[in-house]
């Protein structure tokens, strides 16, 4: 879904060369990424970044991001050799807020884990060029890609330096070892499963199915005639004795 960095005028392409003359920009910049396409595009990488931060909420080991521009150039430079995943996923790395993902500062970490969403802009980027960069520079050992129209879905792990497709299994989703977790359709959209095929929710969907739990465990006390909402220090006195 995000466009290559060599489709912009104002970037250079994978192999230019910066001027000796040039000075390089600083290197805590902000992502360079363009807006998402769409409001579903948006929609999906939501779903995955929110969610895999609520199941993971106690971990501090990771980073997650969408849309954020990751820069790898063999000379250190934000000038050239950036590319912006539309959903990746570090792990074994300290959490915290990053304005992009620099990986000479990161001790030369790529991520383990990359979802593009396709779109009729990119998909040809992100089937071929993206693909095989991934593959062979980065070395991200799974990529997934999803086309949210037509719901085509595939993935790809690193089998001795080529990606291979992931077989799915019963349920058509497709395991990702790094993550613990299966990648599947779920309606229109790409979510995580657990190994036992439960759906990782957002914390939205979280709360809800909490408050679902509590308004069914209600209805049942007040089938056995029990009021869910007396608390049990708040029991009405028993009458008074009359002398």
């Amino acid at each position: 879904m995000t466009i290559a960095s060599d489709h912009y005028p104002h970037h250079r392409s994978e192999t230019s060369v910066l001027p000796q003359h040039v000075s390089v920009p600083p290197t805590d910049l902000y992502s360079d990424e363009p807006a998402l396409e769409t409001y579903q595009h948006l929609q999906q990488l939501m779903y995955l970044l929110n969610s895999l931060e609520w199941w993971w909420r106690d971990r501090r080991d990771y980073f997650a991001a969408g849309n954020l521009t990751v820069y790898y150039s063999p000379r250190q430079s934000k000038a050239e050799h950036f590319r912006g995943p539309d959903f990746f996923v570090a792990l074994d790395t300290p959490w915290h807020p990053r304005k992009s993902w620099v990986v000479w500062e990161e001790g030369g970490k790529y991520p383990n884990v990359v979802v593009e969403v396709l779109s009729n802009s990119t998909a040809a980027t992100d089937r071929g060029l993206k693909k095989q960069i991934y593959q062979d520079i980065w070395r991200t050992p799974y990529y997934f890609w999803f086309e949210p129209d037509t719901l085509e879905f595939q993935g790809f792990h690193l089998v001795d330096g080529q990606y291979q497709a992931i077989e799915p299994d019963a349920a058509g989703r497709l395991w990702c070892q790094p993550l613990d977790l299966s990648l599947g359709l779920e309606g229109d959209k790409v979510r995580f499963f657990t190994a036992s095929g439960t759906l990782v929710p957002t914390p939205t969907e979280s709360a809800l199915q909490a408050q679902q739990r509590a308004d069914r465990l209600a209805e049942q006390l007040r089938q056995l005639g029990v009021d869910p909402d007396l608390r049990p220090d708040s029991s009405p006195d028993p009458s008074p004795t009359t002398p």
